[in-house]
């Protein structure tokens, strides 16, 4: 008998893992199937990528299946990382980066889960996406949607926005410096230089706004208070005591020279100088000319005799009024906004008013200078503002088209407040950067009014509330709303034919803007992917808007030209361009006929002396005495010998026709005329001209 060995307890054993299913009901399962055999053979499969729930739930309502994309990975941004995510991109992206948190419900679904596998193998026919390389376009088929235009950096990037710009002349008559502020790229020597001569101009027209506001009693003066204003709300650097320090009047007089100079070259009174003529300063009169100017903008010095020169600087700036429509907004400190063109979001960006530490901070980095990616811009130091508080405007708007440029305008915007009143004594992010992704680390300062939201932003409807009460209610649809439209059309023009045009794409951008105090719009940068987060209350109600209404436009508008586009208005839709082949023209051979009649030698003798009219009268009697004696076959060897004399440049395929011509039999016909025959060779231009004589004096055809 085999003895039965003890078997361990089953405590003792080392367990298996097992993997638990789930229960899957049939009624689901059915149900699942039935939804995605449909939305497969209306070819519905969707795929989303990014924090954007309102697109996955209009989808899903329109009878959608989603095909769920790899999740977005969120690491922590590495320097390199944050200076190069922005080539084609658009260093202007502003989305939130908060990967797939917030669908957490919709991912428990049972039903949408089953139904997202199902269609895992399928095609998706509509991508959404935050970024715009997470799908490679040019491996789309002409039927799949999605939400990113390629190459559109020539207006999503600081640069790239600064380049396209300038070349609106070509596309629209209008000047692009009277709506968006003049920028220049540093790291590009004539884009520096450019710059330098600007921020010095700049200095001297702020001195005569200086001189003119202190000391003619200007209503400006007192209303801004940007000199010698003592309540800053305790924003502003104190500032050092001069005591019995006074600049000389030499400064106003260099001022207005300088003036006086861009004046005449703008008239072009200035082609006449040669380039040995110095310039009005010179480097070192400029370094000198600069610190007088800083000590009497940010320090408060006076100047001796100013009051003489109120009536002078009143006349230069009414004249450089005419040529630089951006006088008015550019201030007394002279303050510029310096933006590395890598990063968005607000990061990296700083205000500064000094041209030496400008100049400095730019070429302490080597990397992004040579990438031509540092942009300077010019600072709008007197916006309008609510309270004493600066604020900006988010304006979303559509494109759905690019060959015929089509494009949709977001009735609805929001403006976004700083937490601290307004200031140009400090340089403060906090006070000129309204990035809600900045001003959110930030406490609203004790001094601000009150009546301000707390979430730092307003909606367009409390924004006109606000002008109805100050008296200004109709400007928001007369000056307001078609500035930001035409800003907005005219920059899309000149980005045109560098975006690829493809048909089954389209794009939500928002645009920032900043009102003058004539409230007239200036275009501050458009961004794509524009945040969808709903961190306030303002834009809790209308992101979820502006995404549903997009849906309408680019999918229930493809099935009913009549459906309702919500918020969205088509503001320019191009006249279309097809496309035509251009083909090299034809080149058509040059053709003479030659007549057989009886003037035949007539005709020859007279192209003869037309020949040779150009020598003296000796030859030609020579020539007409030889010719009248020559009779049959030697008459014609010697007007042969003639062309080749007179006419080097005829080809020998001409001298051969003539040949054939005078010397072969002629072909009497039934009507007693003579054969006329075309032949096609390379006349000179001699030929030419007694070919036009021959076709007036040949024989008329009946």
């Amino acid at each position: 008998m085999h003895q039965h060995m003890q078997v361990p307890p089953l405590e003792g054993r080392a367990r298996c893992n097992y993997i638990n299913l789930p229960l899957i009901n049939g009624d689901r399962l059915k149900t699942a199937k039935t939804l995605v055999d449909k939305a497969i053979k209306e070819k519905k499969v969707f795929s989303v990528q990014g924090p954007y729930p309102v697109i996955r739930a209009g989808l899903r309502a329109r009878g959608w299946v989603e095909r769920r994309l790899p999740r977005l990975s969120v690491p922590r941004p590495r320097r390199h990382d944050l200076e190069t995510e922005a080539t084609d991109e658009g260093d202007s992206s502003d989305d939130d980066d908060l990967g797939e948190e917030g669908e957490r419900d919709d991912e428990a679904d049972d039903l949408y889960d089953l139904m997202s596998r199902l269609v895992r193998n399928e095609t998706a026919y509509f991508y959404w996406t935050t970024r715009r390389d997470s799908v490679d376009c040019r491996s789309l088929r002409k039927d799949q949607m999605t939400n990113h235009y390629a190459k559109a950096g020539s207006f999503t990037t600081k640069v790239g926005l600064c380049m396209s710009l300038r070349n609106l002349q070509w596309f629209d008559a209008a000047d692009p410096d009277t709506f968006f502020p003049r920028c220049y790229r540093l790291g590009a020597e004539d884009d520096k230089h450019a710059f330098i001569e600007d921020f010095r101009r700049t200095a001297c027209t702020s001195l005569l706004m200086y001189v003119l506001e202190k000391y003619a009693g200007d209503s400006e003066w007192e209303r801004t208070r940007e000199v010698h204003d003592a309540k800053s709300h305790g924003l502003s650097k104190p500032r050092k005591q001069h005591a019995n320090q006074r600049v000389g009047s030499s400064i106003i007089d260099n001022a207005l020279c300088v003036c006086q100079e861009y004046l005449n070259s703008l008239e072009h009174c200035d082609i006449d100088m040669t380039l040995e003529t110095t310039p009005t300063l010179s480097e070192q009169q400029w370094k000198v000319f600069l610190q007088n100017y800083y000590l009497v903008i940010h320090e408060g010095l006076t100047i001796e005799g100013c009051e003489d020169y109120v009536e002078r600087c009143k006349c230069m700036l009414e004249q450089m009024r005419c040529f630089c429509p951006q006088m008015e907004t550019d201030g007394l400190c002279n303050i510029w906004i310096i933006k590395p063109g890598a990063k968005s979001r607000g990061r990296g960006i700083m205000c500064m008013n000094k041209l030496d530490e400008i100049m400095s901070l730019v070429d302490a980095d080597h990397d992004i200078m040579k990438d031509s990616k540092w942009v300077v811009q010019k600072y709008l130091e007197r916006p309008l503002l609510v309270h004493d508080t600066k604020f900006d405007v988010r304006q979303w708007f559509l494109v759905t088209d690019w060959n015929p440029l089509t494009v949709w305008f977001y009735l609805e915007c929001y403006l976004r407040f700083s937490t601290q009143p307004y200031s140009t004594h400090t340089l403060d992010s906090s006070v000129h950067l309204c990035n809600n992704s900045i001003q959110k680390h930030f406490q609203p300062s004790p001094d601000r009014n009150p009546s301000l939201p707390a979430e730092c932003m307003w909606s367009c409807s409390q924004f006109r509330s606000w002008l109805a009460a100050s008296g200004q209610g109709d400007l928001w649809e007369g000056v307001v709303v078609p500035g930001m439209q035409k800003a907005v059309i005219q920059t899309l023009l000149t980005a045109q034919d560098s975006v690829e045009p493809r048909k089954a794409s389209f794009e939500l951008y928002g645009a920032d803007f900043m009102l003058g105090r004539d409230l007239r719009p200036w275009l501050l940068e458009i961004n794509a992917s524009p945040t969808m987060a709903p961190s306030t209350g303002v834009t809790a109600r209308l992101c979820p808007a502006v995404q549903e209404d997009t849906l309408r436009v680019v999918l229930d508008r493809r099935c009913d030209r009549n459906t309702h586009t919500g918020g969205f208005q088509l503001i320019y839709k191009q006249v279309h361009v097809q496309n035509v082949k251009i083909a090299k023209p034809i080149e058509k051979k040059q053709t003479y006929t030659v007549y057989y009649s009886s003037k035949v030698w007539d005709h020859c003798l007279v192209y003869i002396f037309l020949c040779i009219n150009v020598y003296n009268t000796f030859f030609q009697i020579i020539l007409h005495t030889c010719c009248c004696i020559i009779m049959n076959h030697f008459k014609c060897l010697c007007i042969f010998l003639l062309f080749l004399l007179f006419v080097p440049n005829s080809s020998l395929s001409l001298w051969w026709s003539s040949y054939e011509i005078l010397c072969c039999p002629r072909q009497t016909l039934a009507s007693g005329r003579y054969k006329h025959e075309m032949h096609t060779v390379n006349i000179s231009y001699p030929v030419l001209r007694v070919q036009k004589y021959l076709e007036r004096e040949g024989p008329k055809s009946s």
